[in-house]
């Protein structure tokens, strides 16, 4: 051990006994606020019959204010006994211009949360979201900066150290002269993935500090390719908003919409890791739920994607495409601009025998321009009422109630439609594409949202979403134009978009960065092309697949790809068995047999054993991330990473179309460490004789 590392370990013996001492007192402190709680408790019980009202309340409060107090202390505690485990990661010793005298720099100790003595003393320890922390991320030894709240502060980092302390133990330090040295990198990226999302804290990267710490910009849309750190990110943004403002907004203010409950459930320990509450969060299909009630029944994501696999509808993909592009957005928009001047038709109305002119209806129907039109007839109706009521009453005449039944009926006949369904189906009629509407006992997942942004428009929405400040979006290009439409109506708040427009489960339905973009034209759009989840040769197998993609891979080499035949679909099924029973054994390795279909995953779960295996099915009910052995389609697996992922029946038969492609391309770019693929008769056309040098 040299003279270094014997420092550091005293250095780290010395805070955590620090930290052991503030737990304690910590501990000690929930133990006398439960006694409190109790003893005014048994108090008020014992003395009910003598307090008075006042007495009453002021028990009442001090009981509130200390479990209100107790709770915060239990927070506190369980960050002091994370810390205690792993105060810090990293150390800059940074020497300010101002500090002439000081040549060996301001060491900077910093770890996922602060740590002071007390609220006057420097801390021991900088949070890694504080402005000082930015420096390990983004500078090499030499000149720096960071921006502090009195203003850019300019001087040289002297010394940069990285550490990996676990269990209060330190396990290696690294002096490095690189921003986040490759080394710490390598040995991070080298471990199993047994559990859910993990923070990264230690290993960001510059490129992704610059989008972490971007607190300016309104709208961002990240583009990443598969292993880029989009949804990591995303969960350290909010952390550091978070921290950076935390007297202006909370996790309640928060929102993002992910692609599954299992996605969900898969990266909800990194805000709690990071000490901050976990966001709501929400499916697209919630959201149509929530607007359409139930009213319309509807088709789901993962619905579509298995009636696109299974190719009962050829039509079906002619109705995805046409309705995924920015065109049927643009001609639905011109459609409800025209709605009130070429189908609503005023008449003369006639009620009793008074009579209200057409141009007096047709002028009060204009002035109301900024009220959803089926609104406005509604408030077109009940201001006639009025009027005509007054008129038979100034006459003393006997108002009943037919005459509004009268009214109604009269104004209603001069708009066509009575409501959202009637309006969006003639708009097919109107642009003279009838055969993209289809009418089904399930909406269509295809019309579900343009069915809504119909909706906003005619019928309006009260702002049930006004209190979001910031509105994630996981999985940017499953999603159409006209869902982003919906989107900007229904968020008036700051987001950040992120996903990879080569990892679509539909390609018929895909969007891209630049079609995001004419949606929010002052987005800011940002693209990461380092991959970081998969082995070179992985990543190398993978862009084989989809070569016109371009991503760097981090320089992390393993086993290469495994690619095995075999003549009958028995011996696939075989072979696949002993694997399973092969891992069965083994601990802290994450393995995902991937499938083509959810239907393929159901039937091959069955095949190898079903409930009497060490494999779990995964599927579209499914709300929690399943650990250990698990069977489950691609489009379920997206978002998530496994040590091992193997995926069966790669044949011709079963990935030739372009959307094949993708999926498969999806698939392997979910493994980290190792990938095989199983098939049965020829090899599909997608793995071909270039690949021989990462097999």
């Amino acid at each position: 051990m040299n003279k270094i590392e014997q420092q550091e370990k005293i250095y780290l013996k010395e805070v955590r006994k620090k930290l052991e001492c503030a737990y304690k007192k910590v501990h000690m402190q929930i133990i006398n606020t439960a006694s409190d709680v109790s003893n005014v408790k048994k108090y008020i019980w014992e003395n009910i019959a003598e307090l008075d009202f006042a007495e009453k309340a002021a028990n009442r409060i001090a009981v509130t204010e200390a479990i209100e107090f107790g709770e915060k202390a239990k927070k506190e505690r369980e960050r002091l006994l994370k810390s205690k485990k792993s105060p810090y990661f990293g150390r800059i010793d940074f020497k300010c211009r101002q500090e002439e005298d000081n040549k060996d720099g301001t060491k900077y100790y910093i770890g996922i949360h602060s740590f002071s003595e007390n609220q006057y003393a420097e801390p021991l320890i900088y949070d890694w979201r504080a402005p000082v922390s930015s420096m390990f991320y983004d500078f090499e030894l030499g000149q720096a900066f960071y921006e502090a709240p009195i203003g850019r502060i300019d001087g040289e980092i002297i010394r940069k150290r990285q550490y990996r302390i676990k269990d209060g133990k330190l396990e290696y330090m690294l002096e490095s002269s690189l921003n986040i040295g490759d080394e710490v990198l390598q040995k991070e990226l080298s471990q199993s993935t047994d559990e859910k999302m993990k923070n990264i804290v230690a290993t960001i990267q510059r490129e992704q500090n610059i989008i972490i710490r971007d607190e300016d910009t309104n709208i961002m849309i990240i583009q990443g390719v598969a292993g880029s750190g989009k949804s990591s990110i995303a969960m350290h943004r909010v952390a550091f908003l978070l921290y950076r403002f935390k007297e202006e907004i909370t996790s309640d203010d928060i929102m993002i919409i992910s692609p599954n409950k299992v996605f969900a459930d898969y990266i909800s320990g990194v805000l709690p890791e990071l000490g901050e509450e976990n966001i709501p969060e929400m499916e697209f299909e919630e959201l149509a739920g929530e607007i359409l009630g139930d009213k319309i029944v509807f088709q789901t994501f993962a619905e579509q994607v298995e009636e696109i696999l299974q190719g009962n509808d050829p039509d079906n993909v002619k109705r995805i495409k046409e309705k995924s592009e920015i065109a049927f957005l643009e001609k639905l928009d011109k459609y409800l601009n025209i709605l009130e001047t070429e189908f609503f038709q005023g008449k003369d109305l006639e009620c009793s025998g008074y009579i209200v002119k057409k141009d007096e209806i047709e002028s009060r129907f204009a002035g109301s321009k900024s009220v959803p039109i089926l609104k406005r007839i509604d408030k077109l109706i009940n201001d006639l009422i009025y009027k005509i009521k007054s008129m038979i009453r100034e006459e003393e005449g006997i108002w009943k109630a037919s005459f509004g039944t009268s009214i109604r009926r009269q104004i209603e006949e001069m708009f066509p439609f009575k409501n959202s369904l009637q309006i969006y189906q003639n708009f097919f009629q109107y642009i003279e594409l009838e055969h993209l509407y289809k009418k089904k006992k399930k909406l269509e997942y295809c019309d579900v949202f343009p069915l809504i942004y119909v909706m906003l428009h005619v019928e309006g929405m009260e702002m049930k979403y006004g209190y979001v400040r910031h509105l994630l979006i996981d999985e940017m290009q499953d999603y159409t134009p006209v869902q982003y439409g919906v989107i900007k109506r229904l968020f008036q708040c700051k987001l950040t978009i992120m996903g990879d427009r080569y990892q679509n489960v539909n390609p018929h339905s895909s969007t891209s960065m630049e079609k995001i973009s004419y949606i929010f034209p002052d987005g800011k759009c940002v693209e990461l092309k380092r991959s970081y989840r998969s082995t070179y040769e992985i990543v190398e197998f993978s862009r084989k697949i989809q070569p016109w993609i371009s991503v760097l891979p981090v320089e992390r080499h393993g086993e290469k790809v495994s690619v095995t035949g075999f003549q009958t679909r028995k011996e696939e099924i075989e072979f696949l068995k002993k694997k399973v029973k092969e891992e069965k054994g083994r601990e802290k390795v994450s393995i995902a047999i991937l499938c083509k279909s959810q239907h393929q995953a159901n039937d091959l779960y069955h095949l190898l054993g079903g409930v009497n295996t060490a494999i779990k099915l995964l599927g579209f009910s499914d709300k929690e991330f399943i650990e250990g052995i698990i069977i489950t389609s691609i489009h379920m697996a997206k978002g998530l990473e496994f040590d091992e992922v193997i995926i069966p029946q790669v044949n011709k038969e079963n990935y030739y179309t372009e959307m094949d492609r993708n999926l498969l391309y999806v698939a392997c770019t979910r493994a980290m460490h190792k990938l095989k693929i199983t098939y049965e008769n020829d090899l599909s056309e997608f793995i071909s004789d270039s690949f021989i040098d990462f097999i």
